[in-house]
């Protein structure tokens, strides 16, 4: 599990130097993004061996972060930094729990889906559609049918598109850094879509979710299938993710997914 564990670590930190510059702050580094883009956030520094993060450590970042202006954001995994918690929250940030779960190598292949997906590619006509349809699905969380619709879709679609998200993951795609696959209606409206994000042997699986109208149609388990399909076909040896809660870990568990600890993700109380 160490081993796992530490295989992780790497790829935590190797990640946002796709796209981002690390600030040291002893045993915590801040990813500071170059260019458009989701920020990104201060997490334990890679082979740290000096004392733990404390308080202060936290109070550093979180100022920077805000001369900065981006998000007070931390991400770490529990097992690996266990001390952090209580750096985090003595700073005043509330700490939230997702159990991480990694592909057993030794599980069954995924079953074909009653839905097949696909990947969707740089040029496809269909990626801001893919994309708009995980942010839809996060805004409304949880595995119940929701309200957004089609209607909402087009809205959103239209917005990542003006604002040039599609554009910049087009470029991860072509860049290798990115794969984006979707589920799609019978009218070829995009009800689902997800990520992975591929460095060397290891992958984590990002960003799936269902337009909530659509949802409980096994079309969340067609996209993981198709990503975990490409993930393998690239030679990707470990595949993970970080499930929403206990509900979806579930679902996870039931294709072959198994929790190996959990990751923790800390920001500002409401």
């Amino acid at each position: 599990m160490t081993d796992l564990l530490d295989r992780l670590e790497r790829y935590y930190d190797a990640v946002p130097r796709n796209a981002a510059r690390a600030e040291d702050f002893g045993p915590l580094s801040l990813f500071v993004r170059e260019g458009e883009g989701w920020p990104y956030y201060a997490r334990p520094a890679l082979g740290w061996t000096g004392p733990a993060a404390t308080v202060a450590d936290v109070d550093r970042v979180r100022a920077r972060q805000r001369e900065l202006g981006v998000p007070e954001s931390f991400e770490w995994v529990a097992e690996t930094t266990p001390a952090l918690r209580a750096a985090v929250e003595g700073s005043g940030l509330a700490v939230h729990d997702h159990p991480l779960m990694v592909l057993d190598p030794a599980a069954p292949p995924m079953a074909a889906p009653a839905t097949a997906a696909r990947v969707v590619g740089a040029d496809d006509p269909a990626l801001a559609e893919a994309l708009a349809v995980a942010y839809l699905s996060f805004s409304e969380p949880g595995t119940a049918i929701g309200t957004a619709g089609p209607d909402e879709l087009a809205a959103f679609t239209a917005k990542l598109t003006a604002d040039g998200t599609a554009a910049r993951i087009a470029g991860r795609i072509r860049d290798g850094l990115t794969v984006v696959a979707a589920a799609f209606g019978p009218d070829g409206t995009a009800l689902c879509g997800g990520q992975h994000q591929p460095v060397g042997p290891v992958s984590e699986l990002v960003g799936i979710g269902t337009l909530p109208s659509a949802r409980r149609q096994g079309l969340g388990y067609a996209v993981t299938a198709a990503l975990v399909a490409d993930a393998r076909a690239r030679g990707v040896e470990t595949v993970f993710l970080s499930a929403g809660d206990q509900d979806v870990a579930r679902i996870y568990g039931r294709v072959g997914f198994r929790t190996v600890g959990t990751a923790l993700i800390a920001e500002p109380a409401e």
